[in-house]
């Protein structure tokens, strides 16, 4: 790449640390070029996007554009990804993930529209990140040059980073006391670093940001009804609202209740094995609702399908494969067998556990008539014999070989 070539950046910022000393840091490696700070609104925190484009334009960018993406987020990300039940190791609900490829596909989008040559993002050379903006970038806009400064600056840590905004009188709010790295979106809430590096400290509740304690959560349950159409989750207690506002409220239902908190130890993509604490209280509410119908709905082999397109999908949205074929294909498959999750659940909120207690559908597959263990009028049991006979053929033929071969 010819530094001087490089002659407008669009930088993916976010006001944080990182980003706030790659601004100045662009400005110096690469001839004074013109650096224009992307800012993608995905649901965070209100406080961290006021005064972000002066905090930008002061640490020298030249302009800044603000964009909302949070409903289309939601919609076109969140939503189809819940429908294939999408869980990375069983257990990450793919938070940041599901983020990069919108953020990267807006940042790609701005860069085109003003004719810039260059983007820039902030993932370090030790995350998934960097994986998920290139290869985003990659799909979308090959010609575009890439900047990454972590895999090239001196840089190596927060606190030099603290150190060279210091000496340029570049204000920010991070510290080595606050040294944690968050990402937040309207889905959740992630925090790593700091005393979580140590998997033997446990959390504290620094490391906790939107749900209570569900030790110190209310000490009566709290039922909500969850509506459920075509495997998107439509109206709460009956209320039809958006798929944003649907996320919106049950967020804070569930941090009421302490819901979502997740410790795990995860194995990112470069092979690094990494610990994060996430909060995903809606989604979780959201994704046990939607588990809960599929039950009624989905036949055996259906199921099977469906949980393995949800294994597959983690997979291709964490490895940052979002604009492939591949996800094109698994969320078609998913649509399909969504068709008929339609149905309404009443969820039991308490101290952090969420708990279906009541489900129907009228695709449901289940027949009182044949499940029950009473007396019934159309299950003969006397049909299970020739079933299992059949069922175990194959068994039943090599056994009698070895048999015979044994008895010769």
């Amino acid at each position: 790449m010819n530094k001087y070539k490089i002659k407008k950046i669009v930088l993916a910022y976010s006001g944080g640390l990182d980003t706030s000393a790659i601004i100045p840091w662009l400005k110096d490696s690469y001839n004074d070029c013109d650096v224009i700070a992307f800012v993608a609104n995905i649901g965070q925190n209100n406080s961290d996007l006021e005064d972000i484009e002066n905090k930008a334009i002061q640490s020298g960018a030249s302009k800044c554009y603000i964009i909302d993406l949070k409903k289309e987020f939601v919609d076109k990300y969140v939503y189809p990804v819940l429908k294939t039940g999408a869980l990375y190791e069983g257990t990450y609900m793919l938070g940041t993930a599901m983020a990069r490829p919108i953020i990267a596909k807006a940042q790609v989008d701005l860069a085109l529209n003003i004719g810039a040559d260059t983007l820039c993002h902030g993932a370090t050379g030790k995350g998934n990140d960097q994986v998920r903006f290139e290869t985003a970038y990659s799909s979308l806009a090959p010609q575009l040059n890439v900047i990454a400064p972590w895999r090239e600056w001196n840089l190596s840590s927060r606190e030099m980073l603290i150190n060279y905004l210091k000496e340029r009188n570049i204000k920010t709010t991070a510290s080595l006391e606050k040294i944690y790295s968050r990402d937040e979106n309207i889905w959740h809430v992630s925090t790593e670093g700091g005393i979580l590096e140590n998997l033997w400290n446990a959390p504290n509740e620094d490391c906790w940001i939107w749900t209570v304690d569900p030790l110190t959560a209310p000490n009566q349950p709290e039922n909500v009804i969850i509506t459920i159409k075509k495997g998107s989750v439509i109206a709460i207690n009956k209320k039809k609202l958006s798929p944003f506002q649907c996320l919106k409220e049950l967020n804070e239902l569930g941090a009421k209740h302490g819901i979502g908190r997740l410790d795990i130890v995860e194995n990112r993509l470069v092979g690094i094995k990494s610990r994060g604490c996430y909060e995903t209280p809606g989604g979780t509410i959201m994704m046990k609702a939607l588990r809960a119908v599929e039950q009624l709905v989905l036949d055996r082999d259906s199921f099977k399908w469906r949980e393995q397109l949800g294994q597959e999908m983690s997979y291709v949205v964490y490895d940052g494969r979002w604009f492939t074929p591949f996800r094109d294909s698994i969320q078609i498959a998913a649509e399909s067998l969504s068709e008929l999750v339609n149905g309404e659940v009443v969820l039991q909120l308490y101290k952090g556990n969420v708990t279906a207690i009541q489900k129907k559908s009228k695709n449901s597959l289940y027949a009182e008539e044949f499940a029950t263990f009473g007396k019934d009028k159309v299950y003969d049991h006397s049909h299970a014999g020739g079933f299992i006979r059949l069922f175990s053929l194959s068994s039943r033929i090599r056994a009698l070989k070895n048999y015979n071969y044994h008895n010769k």
